[in-house]
């Protein structure tokens, strides 16, 4: 019986022709084995970090034997085949390649990152069109997961697209900057990239710090870099600019600015065909665990860069992986209503999975939040300052959809129990998360006990709450010695505002205004966390309170869907 597919506007099918079966050779596969074939393990100077902070915490006390989830390599899974590209997206990939193909050659240090390119565009091509055009498959049957995350999954609240105008892309710009008084960084997407190399630099400065010329050439051209880059402009700064001042960043800038036009321009061409009733776009997609990591990490891989000795460490990957992971999760109730293509692989991820990939989130974060972190690697603070950036910004709805009605309990939580964890084989040999009692310290520091003072005399309901996060914090992290004034005004303005806001009747209304404030207070107090004395002390706080902390509003964006398949200026 021949293989179909669905006519354009009909409920018939068409049949597809030989040269359109799914080819033998897979670009998810070459993609998977090249990863794979560069990922370094880990370090012994890595394992010696993790296990000087496994003692510390165990000096706390002892605890309970814990249970375990298993959480596969992404990379070892199966790899679903595609329909080869048609017409115009070979035409689009001929383009690509021409353009790959002179960087390569002026610039071989790259060829790795190239072929990376090249390959995650045809997957996104094959994978679009067979979206497109093959039968939507019948969902599999499965019965509820009763494995601790999955019976804490939230239920998310209707939303329509009224109450994301604060979001669209082309909507009204964020207020938060990077420095307030420097006009080239009043951007929130460049603002909490160039604060996050500046964390990372503080102590071993690589020459990234102020360097947005590399890797940030063409972000900023997103929309308009495909029209922009034609192999005439790229001779000319291959051969100029780059050449006379060489780094590798700087063509794997030029590499990054390619990927992300193309895969700009596929997304619009199925979205339009979509629009035009040429084709109809299923909510389901043909993408799995493992190819969605993999367009994740190419993703993440450029604009995330660490040193080259570091850039495959398997410490990194994961950091860049859970990043753009929960990036997703967070955004994914605004895209089910704007189209944005990733959000749609990560929405058909088996439930389970997906729970799995924000647990791994959480205990990254709090992972973070140890001083032994962040000593073997460049690229550490990459999870802590992504949470602090999305919570300071209202942008991913942290506190809007973040907050229900009531609390969850707190006894016998699986998300206040998750142990500390790198999450390092995440991509490759797969990880194991620990449930087991957290530990916490007998006495506050100074500073975190003046944090808990304040909330003790102004918001006295939530003080047990606070006070116990921060005993569960300074566990992890050691004594505090942030900004007391600074944090705690984002603190009340954030979190406090965000549980206390989860008591009353109508939760919605207040969290929007909490939504809102978040971006206010973060204009007002984000280039606090730039200060070399207290800036990473304040940024680990806010972290394990963004996602760590109970009652774990991070862990309520898992349980969104797309419903629907439009775009909007950016996204798709």
């Amino acid at each position: 019986m021949p293989h179909t597919v669905p006519a354009a506007s009909s409920n018939s099918f068409i049949p597809v022709q030989p040269s359109d079966r799914p080819q033998p050779t897979e670009p998810g596969e070459a993609l998977a084995r090249l990863f794979l074939e560069r990922v370094k393990g880990s370090t012994e100077e890595y394992r010696n970090s993790q296990n000087t902070a496994r003692q510390r915490l165990d000096a706390l006390g002892p605890r309970p034997v814990g249970t375990t989830l298993r959480v596969e390599g992404a990379l070892r899974l199966a790899q679903p085949a595609y329909l080869p590209p048609d017409e115009e997206g070979r035409e689009r990939l001929r383009h690509l390649d021409a353009s790959l193909s002179l960087i390569e050659a002026s610039f071989p240090e790259v060829r790795t990152d190239v072929e990376l390119c090249r390959l995650t565009c045809l997957m996104l091509e094959g994978a679009w069109r067979s979206r497109a055009l093959t039968p939507p498959r019948e969902e599999a049957q499965t019965g509820v997961c009763a494995c601790p995350l999955c019976r804490r999954l939230p239920t998310p609240p209707a939303r329509t697209p009224a109450d994301y105008g604060w979001r669209q892309s082309a909507g009204r710009p964020l207020t938060v900057k990077t420095w307030p008084y420097r006009r080239e960084l009043d951007s929130v997407l460049t603002g909490g990239w160039s604060w996050t190399r500046q964390m990372n630099d503080l102590e071993r400065d690589i020459g990234h710090r102020h360097r947005f010329e590399d890797d940030i050439l063409v972000f900023h051209e997103y929309k308009r870099v495909i029209d922009t880059i034609d192999t005439t402009r790229l001779t000319q700064v291959a051969e100029g600019r780059l050449a006379e001042n060489f780094s590798t960043n700087s063509a794997r800038a030029l590499v990054s600015g390619l990927f992300a036009a193309h895969k700009r321009a596929v997304d619009e061409y199925w979205l339009r065909q979509h629009a035009s009733g040429a084709v109809t776009l299923p909510q389901s997609n043909p993408l799995n665990q493992s190819t969605y990591s993999i367009l994740q990490m190419l993703d993440c891989l450029f604009w995330h860069v660490a040193p080259d000795g570091e850039l495959w460490q398997e410490e990194n990957l994961a950091s860049l992986l859970l990043c753009r992971a929960i990036d997703d999760m967070t955004d994914v109730r605004a895209d089910a209503l704007t189209g944005e293509i990733s959000n749609f692989w990560l929405a058909e991820m088996p439930t389970h999975t997906k729970a799995l990939y924000a647990a791994c989130a959480i205990a990254i974060v709090k992972y973070g939040c140890m001083p032994e972190a962040h000593d073997p690697m460049w690229n550490t603070w990459l999870m802590t300052t992504t949470i602090t950036w999305m919570g300071l910004t209202g942008r991913h709805a942290l506190w809007f959809d973040g907050i229900t009605q009531g609390l969850p309990p707190t006894d016998d939580c699986p998300l206040c129990d998750l142990q500390p964890n790198s999450c390092s084989g995440i991509l490759t040999d797969g990880t194991t998360l620990t449930l087991a009692q957290r530990p916490t310290v007998p006495a506050l520091s100074p500073r975190a006990a003046e944090l808990s003072a304040r909330c003790r005399d102004r918001h006295p309901e939530t003080w047990p709450l606070f006070d116990a996060e921060l005993h569960a914090f300074e566990a992890l992290h050691g004594p505090w010695q942030g900004n007391v004034d600074s944090a705690w005004e984002i603190l009340r303005r954030t979190y406090i505002a965000a549980v206390e806001a989860s008591r009353v009747s109508a939760p919605s209304a207040r969290a929007r205004e909490i939504q809102q404030d978040a971006g206010v207070v973060g204009s007002e107090k984000f280039h606090t966390l730039h200060d070399s004395r207290t800036g990473r002390e304040d940024t680990a706080l806010l972290a394990y309170m963004f996602a760590g902390a109970h009652p774990h509003f991070l862990w309520n964006a898992t349980g969104y869907r797309a419903t629907r398949v439009e775009g909007d200026w950016l996204d798709g």
